[in-house]
């Protein structure tokens, strides 16, 4: 695991391996204390020598600045490493998720990837900030103290010898459980983040049902389940610090007891008896600090497991080696000779051949869509209709490639969607999903997601087209207006109307609009179809509509059921002809299709 992330320190691996050196000098410094100290006892104060004891003071005193200077020195290294460390997994992470399918990030869900970019993170840069205080300190400081003790008592020193491989095995045996109890409680944090972000988002639906209750019961039980677990995990862990008290408590009599006698044998004197005993106190001191180490890469070890499951997951749909085209295949306007180059979208014609479609990763279960078939023109005008769950806004997914087909070609121009860049079809096509999202900040940016480089009049251009010129002008700021998180201070209708200018303002060979018009009143839709007829017309569009008004006067309709095309024509062929699209129009029409 540290191999795997150890690419994700960047420019701070120079701060992680200057750090031991800074512990070692702190250390020395720091364990040459007690052994002044007991020159000064068994030396300097029997024989009443002042020029001695001042003169080993003075090193003390030396020894203490230098052993500050360098600890303030690495826990400096320790936090800005850390904090470095931290920002870019974290950074490493989102991006990462950036280029996630649809289905990747099905399989993670999105409270589950923000535990990992946030707690998880949080878990790790912890671990390294205290790693560098006292990872490197702790060991240094046990082998020092320890070749110290030796060399003031070898026979006591064995009783230190003992005492230390029983509580490395106890805690070795303790963390090993505590890695698998860290893991769950991973999963549970991200269970309640779970229930807190839906509940947020669907905050005005629970109070229209008057669903607080029943929200905060859901809340208590992820809550509950996640402080069982860490209570579970706290108290594997405490059982550590009584298990070492009883090892240390037990050790440091037997060295006083043992020692004490020495001393009255005049084996030792009273001042290594005092020296010897600091040692012993920092060698335990120090396999303290190790076993808190441990537990916390114990955590830390999980949440690496989780970190590493997003940065080693490869996105579903990612760009192939460029294929090269002639220009004359997807354009016959150009000129054959011309040499091959990466597709791109020209004109706008689709096409699907015998696609079959299912959503799991594995290819089992039921189709989504069937063997679907179809040819649309630059420039036509789709409707597409039929039942919830028939398939419609699958079938328009796959033309961005928000998700691969699983059999079967959708191609663009006569080129498989496949065979383009990411970035350069996704480019070409305008998308109004059914969700419609707006971000934190004011309208012009918002819109000009669409085209980052747009001019004012273009921005006014494309909101005319969507019919959102005129209430957008009549807020106070207007294109400046600033828009709450996610929309809240605008309507349905205008919320979508925004979502349609943003798109439109990319100027796509191809629009797609998945029921993006439904809170919008029959009249604005009218016009906003007619603004489509009258600048729109070298732009293949397709929308996704329940109402029949919607979809009457465009160029073909599509009825789709149950994942199947069970009819093309226009509106009065299938009327006549259609079973299917007549059932549509006498739901609509209180049984009238006439």
């Amino acid at each position: 695991m540290i191999k795997k992330l150890w690419g994700y320190l960047g420019k701070y691996k120079r701060m992680l391996i200057l750090s031991p050196l800074c512990v070692a000098v702190d250390v020395t410094c720091e364990l040459s204390m007690p052994f002044l100290m007991g020159k000064i006892v068994d030396t300097g104060i029997p024989s009443l020598n002042l020029q001695y004891i001042t003169h080993i003071g003075i090193l003390m005193i030396s020894l203490s600045l230098v052993a500050m200077a360098f600890g303030s020195l690495n826990h400096r290294l320790a936090a800005v490493t850390s904090q470095g460390f931290g920002a870019n997994l974290r950074q490493a992470l989102f991006d990462k998720v950036q280029s996630f399918s649809f289905s990747n990030i099905d399989t993670f869900s999105t409270a589950s990837l923000v535990t990992r970019l946030t707690n998880d993170v949080t878990q790790l840069q912890n671990t390294l900030l205290m790693s560098m205080r006292m990872l490197t300190r702790a060991p240094l400081m046990l082998i020092c103290a320890l070749i110290f003790a030796i060399a003031i008592n070898a026979k006591l020193a064995v009783i230190l010898v003992i005492a230390i491989p029983v509580l490395v095995a106890g805690i070795a045996l303790i963390t090993r459980q505590a890695e698998q109890l860290f893991q769950t409680v991973q999963a549970k944090i991200d269970a309640v983040n779970g229930t807190v972000e839906e509940n947020l988002i669907g905050i005005r639906v629970v109070k229209a049902f008057t669903r607080e209750r029943h929200e905060k019961t859901k809340f208590k039980k992820s809550n509950d389940d996640l402080t069982k677990i860490a209570i579970k995990a706290g108290n594997l862990i405490v059982t550590i610090m009584p298990m070492m008290m009883l090892v240390l408590n037990t050790a440091t009599i037997i060295v006083i007891w043992r020692g004490g006698h020495m001393v009255g044998n005049h084996q030792m004197g009273t001042g290594q008896l005092i020296g010897f005993i600091s040692y012993m106190m920092q060698i335990l001191t120090s396999v303290l600090m190790v076993s808190m180490i441990l537990m916390m890469i114990a955590r830390a070890q999980a949440s690496a497991d989780r970190i590493m499951e997003v940065l080693d997951t490869i996105p579903d749909i990612a760009d192939k080696t460029p294929v090269l085209v002639p220009q004359a295949a997807y354009d016959p306007l150009v000129n054959a000779e011309l040499p091959a180059q990466e597709p791109t979208v020209h004109r706008g014609a689709i096409e699907f051949r015998h696609v079959d479609f299912k959503y799991t990763a594995t290819g089992k279960g039921e189709n989504v869509l069937s063997d679907i078939s179809l040819a649309i023109r630059p420039g036509e005008f789709i409707a597409i209709v039929g039942g919830t769950g028939s398939g419609k806004s699958t079938m328009v997914s796959l033309i961005p490639r928000l998700y691969d087909v699983t059999g079967g070609q959708v191609l663009v121009d006569a080129v498989d969607v496949r065979d383009y860049k990411l970035a350069t079809l996704r480019s070409a096509i305008g998308v109004v999903l059914q969700n419609n999202v707006l971000f934190s900040g004011t309208i012009r940016q918002n819109l000009m997601w669409g085209n980052a480089a747009a001019t004012q009049e273009e921005i006014e251009e494309a909101a005319k087209n969507a019919q959102a010129h005129d209430f957008i002008i009549s807020f106070p700021d207007g294109y400046d207006t600033e828009i709450g998180q996610g929309g809240v201070n605008v309507s349905g209708g205008q919320k979508q109307r925004l979502c349609i200018a943003r798109a439109l303002l990319k100027k796509p060979r191809i629009l797609i609009m998945d029921d993006s018009t439904s809170a919008v009143d029959t009249a604005t839709e009218a016009k906003i179809r007619v603004s489509f007829r009258e600048n729109l017309n070298d732009t293949t569009i397709l929308i996704i509509a329940q109402r029949i008004s919607s979809v009457q006067e465009t160029d073909r309709i599509i009825v789709l059921d149950d994942g199947r095309i069970v009819g093309i024509g226009t509106h009065a062929e299938l009327l006549a002809n259609n079973p299917a699209y007549q059932a549509i129009c006498a739901s609509q029409m209180g049984g009238a299709v006439n």
